[in-house]
């Protein structure tokens, strides 16, 4: 499971000209799923998502999480995060899962971080052609991938 974490200002999710989901201040997060991912992957990510302190604290420093500041998160699928561009210049995205694993996972993924967070994640539609916009504050991108988290 890879994820692109992007400290914004504000978010938004538009499908067809339809705003589906928009946020305030906080993380507007792009995740790829792959076949090997877990539960214990979902775990992982979610509570190390919430918890990473990248908001600035009174000193200006970054030492604060989404939590503390309680800001919002934007969850948005996005397969090509398992891109392998190693050959050819068309990539190649075998490592991505398909909808029917990449589905659920997603679901379980929304429902842990509602769980942890105590409110509920604003989100994209799975598989639609969307619209992402934000305001990246900082800006600050950070890119995690659970298959590294032992290092």
């Amino acid at each position: 499971m890879r994820v692109v974490i992007q400290r914004v200002k504000e978010a938004g999710v538009t499908v067809e000209k339809d705003v589906i989901s928009s946020i305030g201040t906080g993380l507007l997060v792009l995740l790829g799923i792959e076949d090997s991912d877990s539960e214990d992957d979902i775990d992982w990510l979610v509570k190390k998502i919430v918890q990473l302190r990248i908001f600035d604290d009174e000193k200006g420093v970054m030492n604060l999480s989404v939590q503390d500041i309680a800001g919002d998160i934007l969850i948005v699928s996005q397969f090509t995060l398992h891109a392998n561009t190693k050959k050819g210049n068309r990539p190649s995205y075998i490592r991505a899962s398909k909808p029917e694993f990449a589905i659920p996972v997603y679901n379980k993924f929304l429902e842990k971080v509602e769980e942890v967070t105590g409110r509920r994640p604003g989100r994209g539609i799975f598989g639609a052609m969307m619209d992402v916009s934000l305001v990246n504050d900082g800006p600050v991108t950070i890119i995690i991938d659970s298959k590294q988290k032992d290092f």
